[in-house]
């Protein structure tokens, strides 16, 4: 893979990853747009790990407090009630949905499931459904209110992810949000449960780029494509939390329906595969 090339799919992935418009869905479209060879599913997880250090960063503080706490608790239960070690719980129980379908399902992401006409329609529904949980959502519980069911609803939302198109953040949000959580505090936990999946699928890409018979895309492309990622996906976080705390999510519906018409109607057309 020409470098380039890469320095545009982490870019991609950095800026896509964190808004609620699918990282994945795009990472197909950049490849069918400009004619490019399709990097695949595990180059995309690989790069995951740029992003994924964004947001260990970004929320450093949060994610030590939480891991300490809940370390503690296990032989301290006078902790156990603090919301630090239940967060520390939650991530747990939120990521165990996406390790389960994604073992299941592993080769029908990797193949079937990577088509823009689902890409298209997945855009377009999930677009719909976050505008609908955004209009209808109460927004009134703060991220201190989240407790063991909305983990596991949230979890299972990050599941659909799995699918190109449907957007982790997206599907996420939208769960916290018809759970009545603020717009913050649905991305906050959003985020927060973003850092065990993206590790786990990071690793698993990053077995099967080192496993790959024909040498996978290189190395040297893997870390252009990374730390492009790292440094946009940090920018993209900062970016959403400051939205999110004065403006709704409708400009990124409005997107996200828009591209999924424009992707249907040029791979109607034949324009685009």
């Amino acid at each position: 893979m020409p470098w380039y090339e890469a320095l545009i799919y982490g870019i991609v992935q950095g800026l896509t990853e964190f808004l609620p418009i699918s990282s994945s869905g795009h990472l197909l479209l950049v490849p069918a747009a400009f004619g490019w060879k399709d990097p695949g599913a595990l180059f995309t997880a690989v790069i995951q790990l740029g992003t994924m250090i964004a947001v260990v960063l970004y929320f450093w503080r949060d994610l030590r407090d939480v891991a300490t706490t809940w370390v503690r608790s296990w032989t301290n239960p006078a902790l156990r009630s603090d919301l630090k070690a239940r967060m520390g719980w939650y991530l747990v129980i939120g990521t165990i949905p996406i390790v389960i379908f994604g073992v299941i399902f592993h080769n029908q992401i990797e193949t079937a499931a990577r088509s823009l006409y689902i890409v298209g329609t997945t855009l377009i529904v999930f677009g719909i459904v976050l505008g609908l949980a955004d209009w209808l959502s109460r927004r009134e519980r703060p991220t201190s209110s989240v407790n063991r069911n909305d983990a596991i609803v949230v979890g299972l939302a990050q599941a659909l992810a799995l699918i190109p198109g449907v957007s982790r953040s997206g599907a996420t949000i939208t769960a916290g949000l018809l759970l009545g959580l603020t717009r913050e505090a649905a991305a906050r936990f959003s985020f927060l449960l973003a850092i065990p999946a993206i590790v786990l699928s990071g690793l698993y890409g990053l077995y099967g780029e080192m496993g790959a018979s024909d040498g996978g895309v290189g190395l040297g492309p893997l870390i252009i494509a990374t730390i492009a990622a790292f440094v946009v996906g940090y920018a993209s976080i900062a970016f959403l939390l400051r939205w999110l705390a004065r403006h709704s999510l409708q400009v990124f519906v409005v997107y996200r329906v828009a591209l999924g018409i424009i992707v249907l109607a040029l791979a109607g057309a034949g324009v685009m595969s």
